[in-house]
């Protein structure tokens, strides 16, 4: 039995929450998305990408994919049309032109977790006192810093940091990144947006995940110290205890 936590907050900075967050606990889906776009483009984006993921769910049981190549397809299909219906949202829609988001979605079969992302929101793995990060950003900064053109410092403080390279709506068409993570009875599996991790470092988040707290009460923690620590963006959070 899995246990569920999640919380979106706007942060202290912003008017309006462009984050959203999607549990589908019956078909063990999880989807964190962070949209970015003018006026409240972005806030519509995010909303449109999780109501399209977790209606293609309802209408495609996952439970009919027999292995890896099969989830694959299933996701990349199901976000090929959530990543159409923002794109020409996009450009039917003046006041919607830019809009984009970010999206990380977590898909949980018996010891494994399958995690598709695109954009920088991210999953990670707690286990045994340490974090780890599943996925990879699709940031400006992070192509710098794969090349080694700068250090894991400079990355920190770098002015075109919040740069994302892959959205969904923000192209015709969208390549995401899958992963796969074996999990163990006790794990924690974290889904978050940038608001969380670009506020609180890891080992603050590791201090809180390792409390034993309920998983609601754990992400209630999570907000409440990114707001803490500045709240300068929309943090959303959603935690899965296995």
């Amino acid at each position: 039995m899995t246990q569920i936590g999640f919380k979106s907050n706007t942060g202290v900075i912003r008017n309006n929450n462009e984050d959203a967050c999607f549990v589908i606990p019956s078909h063990d889906v999880y989807v964190v998305a962070d949209g970015v776009g003018g006026n409240n483009a972005g806030e519509i984006a995010s909303r449109t990408a999780v109501r399209g993921i977790a209606e293609y769910v309802a209408a495609n049981p996952i439970e009919e994919c027999a292995d890896e190549e099969a989830i694959y397809n299933y996701f990349s299909q199901c976000l090929e049309q959530v990543n159409d219906e923002i794109y020409q949202m996009g450009r039917k829609h003046k006041e919607n032109k830019g809009m984009a988001t970010t999206a990380v979605i977590a898909c949980v079969k018996d010891d494994t977790a399958y995690i598709i992302n695109i954009g920088d929101s991210r999953a990670y793995l707690y286990r045994g006192g340490r974090i780890m990060q599943i996925t990879v950003d699709h940031t400006y900064v992070n192509e710098l810093l794969k090349t080694g053109m700068i250090t894991t410092e400079e990355a920190k403080n770098h002015s075109q940091k919040n740069v994302i390279t892959r959205a969904l709506g923000a192209e015709p068409a969208v390549m995401a990144d899958f992963f796969q993570a074996s999990v163990e009875k006790g794990d924690i599996l974290m889904l978050c947006s940038d608001g969380l991790y670009g506020e609180v470092p890891e080992r603050k988040l590791e201090e809180i995940l390792d409390r034993q707290n309920p998983m609601p009460e754990t992400c209630a923690r999570l907000v409440e110290e990114a707001i803490r620590s500045g709240g300068r963006d929309n943090i959303t959070v959603v935690c899965l205890k296995i």
